[in-house]
């Protein structure tokens, strides 16, 4: 919008040579395919992730090449599903909202980050587990879980007391092969995906004592993710089901 109204401004971008744009895309489209990647496969494929980004792949890939309904992709929309980027975002789009509207609905519960919130945790993770048919192992995995998750957003540091009061909001739901648990709280200071990582780096005899809880989760979940958004702390943990658990459902 800036540019209709800088003529001159534009006019420099137009008599910028060809061979310097296709070598500036070229970067730019490998770095956003890369990146687009990396969200995909971070913490692991499952058969949603896998149709979602397959499909909007090659209706991509399609469009792009008018393989796809070239003469009513070329009058719908003015051709803008001509482009195989647009194309592909959109079905990426539309089969997310799908997939979201028809998952079994997320249980969720509200409280203060705050130890005194674990009984009732434990009785949420109770009815979330007997709902799903799993047996005591599996209610074990998810309450232990909880507890390293919560100790871990808390903070076992010496200024934790003196911190403003922080709400959580745990959100579980049924996946293939287990539960997700997803913890949204304030801010931490340090990313606790990052944190895990490096303990499997780190002899035992060098890990503090504050890190107990870091590593008590890395071995109860499946697989740990941490994501800060300016004033959200998103913490989500894959449990899978104990083999007992499995016979149980």
């Amino acid at each position: 919008m800036a540019l209709a109204f800088l003529p001159k401004v534009l006019a420099v971008i137009l008599a910028i040579p060809s061979p310097v744009i296709v070598a500036y895309l070229t970067v730019v489209l490998a770095m956003t395919f890369v990146r687009g990647m990396t969200e995909v496969v971070q913490g692991g494929i499952d058969y949603r992730k896998g149709m979602i980004s397959g499909v909007a792949f090659w209706v991509g890939v399609g469009c792009q090449n008018d393989l796809l309904f070239p003469g009513l992709l070329s009058e719908l929309g003015g051709g803008l599903l001509g482009n195989g980027i647009t194309a592909g975002g959109v079905v990426a789009i539309l089969m997310t909202l799908f997939l979201e509207a028809t998952a079994p609905r997320r249980s969720r519960i509200e409280g203060e980050l705050d130890l005194s919130a674990l009984p009732k945790m434990r009785e949420f993770l109770g009815t979330f587990a007997s709902q799903n048919g799993w047996g005591a192992d599996m209610l074990h995995r998810l309450d232990a879980a909880t507890e390293e998750t919560i100790l871990t957003l808390i903070g076992e540091d010496e200024d934790h007391e003196k911190r403003e009061r922080r709400r959580l909001l745990l959100q579980a739901h049924k996946e293939a092969g287990g539960a997700v648990l997803e913890f949204v709280a304030a801010p931490g200071e340090e990313n606790l995906q990052n944190r895990i990582g490096l303990l499997a780096e780190t002899p035992d005899d060098v890990v503090v004592e504050r890190e107990i809880s870091l590593r008590l989760l890395r071995h109860i979940a499946s697989s740990v993710r941490h994501q800060q958004f300016h004033d959200t702390d998103i913490v989500t943990v894959r449990v899978a089901v104990p083999e007992k658990g499995r016979g149980n459902r």
